[in-house]
């Protein structure tokens, strides 16, 4: 039976060691399930009913839990939502989780709505670089995907992202068959010209998202399209890489592509979420879902904490099911997960 909390004789990152040995040194925190946009990819058609602020963990919540992973061997964050960046004061969120030791890489996903007055403020905080999701280059486009006429806004906040200097500045695009899969060159062009990389991601499945496996544009399709006008090479993104990463001969930026429903990378996952309302989920795809939220309110102590994030973790599927099976599960919707 697992242990209900770590040995004395445990080093601390074997509180995030799973049953596949898998050591988990990524963690995801949704600081709020709100958004500014209404990506039909993310949320229900019909709209969703938002968190009340007493459901939601406080900043001194998250810092607190933060802690306790990054003291079990975490050390990257990254901040998601909903939509990062409409959190109060978030840059003074960034600045706390900043100074936690032993972390070492800090970064966020956003939509890029707010990103032209906001991007300079994150980069001084602390903040190591962006994923900033935008998929479609055409301004039509943009306002059928997401319900919203920010198409412009999103452009800006990447300038500005890169004109404060971040490290690491990512463009997701979420591909889908006969939405936005015609824009894979033009996306490809954008990235040769600009120091990013764009990240081609496979169409996941979540609730009311109306997903189907005939909406999927396969990453060997994806590359074999973008492979008639480009020539793609090769990079070593490392052993926990979601995106498989090519240089564009002549260009400046780069390409990744997500690979999710295809060609999964669940062997060698890393990574744990932490939802704005609290709950730790091993599993992006995983409907079960460890309240942290209560026992950190009823007044937990590290420790007793600490067992309970084991718990999660050891739970811990292999892997995620076939794409098929996916869709019939009872999961959240994206924006209430986190991206």
């Amino acid at each position: 039976m697992p242990p209900s909390s770590p040995s004395s004789r445990e080093t601390p990152a074997a509180a995030l060691t799973d049953r596949f040995s898998r050591r988990h040194n990524y963690l995801r925190i949704s600081v709020t399930d709100r958004c500014n946009l209404r990506c039909v990819y993310c949320m229900p058609a019909e709209g969703l009913v938002w968190r009340e602020r007493a459901e939601i963990l406080s900043f001194e919540e998250i810092v607190r839990l933060a802690k306790i992973f990054v003291a079990h061997g975490v050390d990257k964050i990254r901040l998601t939502g909903g939509e990062p960046t409409v959190r109060r004061h978030l840059h003074s969120l960034i600045g706390r989780l900043r100074a936690l030791p032993g972390l070492r890489t800090l970064l966020m996903s956003t939509n890029g709505v707010l990103l032209a007055t906001t991007a300079a403020s994150y980069r001084a905080a602390g903040l190591d670089g962006l994923n900033i999701s935008l998929d479609t280059l055409r301004p039509d486009r943009f306002a059928q995907m997401t319900l919203r006429d920010n198409h412009a806004a999103v452009l800006a906040g990447i300038t500005a992202a890169l004109a404060a200097g971040f490290p690491s500045v990512k463009i997701n695009v979420v591909v889908m068959q006969g939405i936005n899969d015609d824009e894979l060159v033009a996306f490809t062009e954008f990235a040769a010209k600009h120091p990013l990389e764009v990240r081609f991601i496979e169409f996941m499945p979540f609730d009311r998202n109306d997903w189907s496996a005939s909406r999927i544009v396969p990453y060997a399709e994806m590359r074999r399209r973008i492979e008639a006008a480009f020539t793609l090479t090769p990079l070593d993104a490392g052993p926990h890489a979601v995106a498989k990463e090519f240089a564009i001969a002549g260009g400046v930026g780069r390409l990744g592509f997500v690979t999710s429903m295809t060609e999964n990378f669940c062997s060698t996952c890393n990574r744990l979420r932490l939802t704005a309302d609290g709950k730790m989920k091993n599993c992006l795809f995983s409907t079960t879902e460890t309240d942290l939220r209560e026992p950190l309110r009823a007044g937990a102590t590290d420790a007793e904490l600490t067992a309970i994030m084991q718990q999660c973790v050891l739970g811990k599927w292999a892997g995620h099911p076939p794409m098929e099976q996916l869709v019939e599960l009872n999961n959240r919707s994206m924006i209430q997960i986190g991206g």
